[in-house]
């Protein structure tokens, strides 16, 4: 077993830390899910293990395609990413106007055959990061002028927000905020940024006034939300309009420092949705701040490996491709946990890698795939150089030692190449693999 183990561990490249917080994360989600799900397995007439059973599934072939993917040539993601871009588009206008219908809001497809719903803003999230890393590390040169550099940039960002914004406006402003951190990381003026702000102001406001007079949309519920928020209360508001929040406070405050214990939480009965948007709150409840601290610590070290990816990536794609992926990762797990603590207002976003999901994992794990993928072409490449400095500087201390003794040393050296000459079999020369992709350029200073 630990044989098949270390063998499993050679083939496995990149970043060995964010492969162990992959693993932490998953064992959390694993324990949360199973202790969170009881009252579900009960409504539904399922078994106690049914849910947990489905979440190994689950995690078991996101762990599958995280592997997969990060054995793939990150430069291959430059051409996938317009092609996936392309489709995310027509399925977010699909899903806005016949989507399945959650709470208020079209966001979900039902694929046909199999029978499988996905959420398709995940899908779109993972294209359009892939798709401004490219063309941000296409456009390093121009970047600094706002029709050539910041336009062609900005525009595939508005197109998906503007898409997502009318029944998940939490995700479209998570992405807006995320894309502009990529932004500024990718050398865009800030002025320029500024100008973003007050164009998405414009926009999110139009949209709520749009909703609020014609009744499409889901302007009562962000209103609400806010209300209940900001601690204000309407004479029609009805008591269980804050009750997920309350509940999530009253998880919070039971577990104390240390936490009442695995599988011991009482607010799980009473939360609507313990295992996905308030799952951080039963975490707390069982584990106390200590394992809340953890899990928070698991997701700032993601961050900081793959921010060390970003600085040692001498490619612009590579490194924006990296560092974008795991910011929108971290972001929504920050906001998940602030809805938790009520920080921020409700904004039904799940916690990455932990709430219980099945095409939301999948995609999270493909992403995670890609950033490992940038940091193993990273390791492979200071690797060759590390070998090459080393042969240099061999090669130089026999040009040393020959210089001091010719006749003998050159001997050895002639009879030495001459016997590995015969053990190893010629082979033809193969042209080195292009690297990185077409108008890509190695990464200025930030």
């Amino acid at each position: 077993m630990a044989g098949r183990m270390q063998q499993i561990l050679k083939k496995t490249k990149g970043d060995q830390v964010i492969w162990g917080v992959v693993l932490v994360l998953s064992f959390i989600s694993l324990l949360a899910v199973y202790s969170s799900t009881g009252s579900l397995a009960y409504r539904m007439e399922k078994n106690s293990n049914y849910y947990l059973v489905k979440q190994v599934m689950v995690l078991g072939l996101g762990l599958l395609i995280t592997y997969w993917v990060h054995k793939i040539n990150y430069t291959k993601f430059a051409r996938v990413a317009v092609i996936l871009y392309l489709l995310s588009l027509p399925l977010l206008i699909y899903t806005l106007f016949f989507g399945t219908s959650l709470n208020e809001g079209s966001r979900w497809i039902r694929l046909p055959v199999i029978n499988l719903t996905f959420q398709t803003s995940d899908l779109a999230k993972l294209a359009l990061f892939m798709f401004l890393a490219r063309i941000l590390s296409m456009k390093q040169a121009v970047i600094k002028d706002l029709r050539k550099g910041f336009v062609p940039v900005l525009l595939p960002m508005l197109f998906t927000c503007a898409l997502i914004a009318p029944a998940n406006l939490s995700t479209a402003l998570m992405l807006g905020i995320t894309c502009s951190i990529l932004f500024f990381i990718g050398r865009v003026q800030v002025k320029h940024l500024l100008l973003l702000f007050v164009v998405g102001l414009m926009g999110v406001s139009t949209l709520f006034v749009v909703s609020k007079l014609t009744g499409f949309g889901r302007a009562k519920t962000w209103e609400k939300r806010i209300q209940d928020f900001a601690g204000g209360k309407k004479k029609e508001a009805k008591p269980e309009d804050d009750y997920q929040v309350q509940q999530a406070k009253i998880a919070i405050a039971n577990g104390g420092i240390t936490g009442r214990g695995p599988g011991r939480s009482l607010q799980k009965n009473f939360l609507p949705h313990p295992y996905s948007d308030f799952i951080f709150s039963i975490i707390i409840e069982e584990y106390g701040l200590v394992g809340g601290g953890v899990l928070m610590l698991m997701y700032l070290l993601f961050l900081w490996r793959s921010i060390l990816i970003f600085k040692r990536c001498p490619f612009a794609f590579g490194a924006f491709l990296a560092v974008g992926l795991s910011i929108t990762l971290v972001f929504q797990a920050m906001l998940n946990m602030a809805v938790n603590v009520h920080l921020v207002p409700v904004t039904g976003l799940t916690l990455p890698m932990v709430s219980m999901g099945g095409s939301s994992i999948w995609f999270t794990s493909i992403a995670i795939g890609i950033i490992l993928s940038v940091s193993k072409y990273v390791d492979e490449m200071e690797g060759e150089k590390k070998s090459n400095a080393k042969k240099a500087a061999e090669a130089l201390q026999v040009e040393e030692t020959c210089e001091q003794e010719p006749e003998t040393v050159n001997e050895a050296i002639n009879e030495e190449v001459a016997i590995e000459a015969l053990k190893t079999p010629v082979k033809p020369e193969r042209k080195p693999r292009k690297q990185i992709i077409k108008g890509d350029t190695p990464i200025p200073a930030i």
